[in-house]
């Protein structure tokens, strides 16, 4: 059964940094594309990350470029997502999502994701 978990988010004041973690269980990471999507009240879905295991491709929405970095460990089934200089509008659930299997390359549309996990609240005061 794959499961993805979120872990990290919390309350932060803005310029500060928190690091998201999603534990992937049920398939091989090196197998598959991760990506990360956040959600904020009254906005739609916002693609945030994602990368491919398969030959390391990433990508970023330009609302993130040079603050967020994505990695991958796995050995340890997990992918990261490094959240530096945030603002309030980072201010959101954040979710990871798995794309298995993949063949390489970027896989930015939350439409190629097959399972989601359950998603961790971000929330960055001004």
């Amino acid at each position: 059964e794959v499961q993805l978990v979120e872990s990290g988010g919390g309350l932060v004041q803005a310029g500060g940094s928190l690091r998201l973690s999603c534990a992937a269980s049920g398939f091989r990471l090196g197998e598959s594309a991760i990506g990360w999507f956040r959600l904020a009240p009254g906005k739609e879905r916002e693609g945030v990350s994602c990368i491919s295991n398969v030959d390391g491709a990433t990508d970023y929405a330009d609302s993130v470029k040079g603050r967020f970095t994505i990695s991958s460990d796995n050995a340890k089934n997990t992918v990261y997502l490094q959240m530096n200089s945030l603002k309030p509008e980072d201010t959101a659930v954040y979710y990871c999502a798995a794309r298995v299997p993949h063949f390489g390359g970027v896989a930015s549309a939350a439409e190629l994701y097959d399972y989601w996990g359950q998603g961790t609240q971000v929330t960055v005061s001004s």
